[in-house]
């Protein structure tokens, strides 16, 4: 499983990111681009306790969910988002673009960390599960736009 905390899936997720371009549309969902990268932005801020999304934990989200988010099986198109990390208002793509590069960039300074807080829903992760959870995501929400 593919890790951002590594240099390979790091290098990869950048370059992914750099080409999008502001006007793709969605292949699945719902949400701009613009809102994408806004969205793809929050697990970082949850990893680096950069800000508060006011989550709360889920008995039974963790209780079934949770492993999915760290093993090989790619997730399903349109699955439900947490409320709190909805984006419903427009963003600008160029300005969101730039804030998940620099988060991107940042996490990865921390690639040899091998202490993370819980995650608001789902609890304890060690560095490798954050790692490919993160991958995970922005591997998901790159695919909904085609890079």
């Amino acid at each position: 499983m593919q890790s951002i905390l590594k240099d390979d899936s790091h290098n990869e997720i950048l370059k992914r990111i750099q080409n999008l371009d502001e006007g793709t549309s969605p292949l699945w969902g719902k949400m701009t681009i613009g809102q994408m990268a806004h969205h793809c932005q929050a697990p970082l801020n949850i990893m680096m306790q950069k800000k508060d999304y006011k989550l709360k934990p889920n008995w039974i989200v963790k209780t079934f969910f949770k492993k999915s988010l760290y093993n090989d099986k790619p997730w399903r198109k349109n699955l439900p988002t947490a409320p709190p990390l909805k984006v419903l208002d427009d963003k600008d793509f160029k300005k969101e673009k730039e804030q998940l590069l620099e988060l991107v960039m940042e996490l990865h300074e921390h690639k040899n960390k091998t202490e993370w807080q819980a995650h608001p829903i789902f609890g304890e992760f060690t560095a490798q599960q954050w790692g490919q959870m993160q991958y995970k995501h922005l591997d998901h929400h790159l695919k909904q736009f085609g890079v």
